[in-house]
């Protein structure tokens, strides 16, 4: 019987490139993380801070000397990240040269609650607390408890997506039966917006009223404006 020697030497091969790659594949698994690398997204860093990531990380025993990549569990870690208090959405992964990337997304407030529990409200409707890092400005809401939350959401919420009412309005006061009124920056009347409803409206009424007054200069000869009674605009003079 001839042994075809081409056979076994593609065996042999075979073999020997199976080997090398799982001894490579498991000298690369048991590497230690070369770098952590945290990037932000949508805006500065302002409720969190790198250092503040990396010590979370380090915490929880995972750092660039503590953990090798194959018992990395990108989960775990991504779940640890979503859970710290001013993140909103954490992604991670790992590069094959042994950095792990964390881009962050952090909670951005829109309103601050003003009481004995003081709170931001985020953009998604959420109670949020306040930063030692960063104060934000944001309208401030006046006797609004935790449980009106919801309802005060759309308003605010209303205002934060809208330039010149982000620009012009500073507080937000609830009083009993839902009725809100709104502070301006810059002016002296007492804006009564009522309840939430027929957002579009009553603030494209304002919009024009407030220009209008502006051009004319009497802006500062109204003591209360009231945007209550459907298309009209009800003003109260000094």
């Amino acid at each position: 019987m001839k042994i075809n020697f081409n056979y076994i030497k593609g065996f042999l091969l075979l073999v020997l490139v199976v080997f090398l790659y799982g001894f490579a594949e498991k000298r690369n698994n048991d590497r230690k993380l070369d770098k952590i690398e945290v990037q932000f997204t949508q805006f500065e860093n302002l409720y969190v801070s790198e250092e503040t990531v990396n010590k979370l990380l380090i915490q929880n025993k995972i750092g660039v000397t503590s953990v090798g990549k194959e018992t990395l569990d990108l989960n775990r870690v991504e779940a640890l990240l979503n859970n710290h208090e001013m993140i909103e959405n954490a992604e991670v992964f790992l590069t094959l040269d042994g950095i792990l990337k964390t881009s962050i997304s952090q909670r951005r407030p829109i309103g601050r609650v003003l009481g004995i529990n003081t709170f931001y409200l985020d953009r998604m409707g959420h109670k949020m607390p306040l930063s030692k890092n960063y104060s934000a400005r944001v309208p401030v809401l006046i006797n609004v408890l935790p449980a009106d939350v919801e309802e005060v959401f759309p308003l605010v919420d209303y205002i934060n997506k809208d330039k010149f009412l982000t620009e012009h309005i500073t507080a937000i006061t609830r009083s009993r039966g839902g009725f809100y009124q709104l502070d301006l920056r810059e002016a002296d009347f007492v804006l009564v917006f009522g309840k939430i409803e027929k957002l579009d409206l009553k603030f494209n009424n304002f919009k024009a009223f407030y220009k209008k007054a502006l051009k004319d200069k009497l802006l500062n000869t109204y003591k209360m404006v009231d945007l209550q009674f459907g298309n009209q605009v009800v003003c109260t003079k000094k």
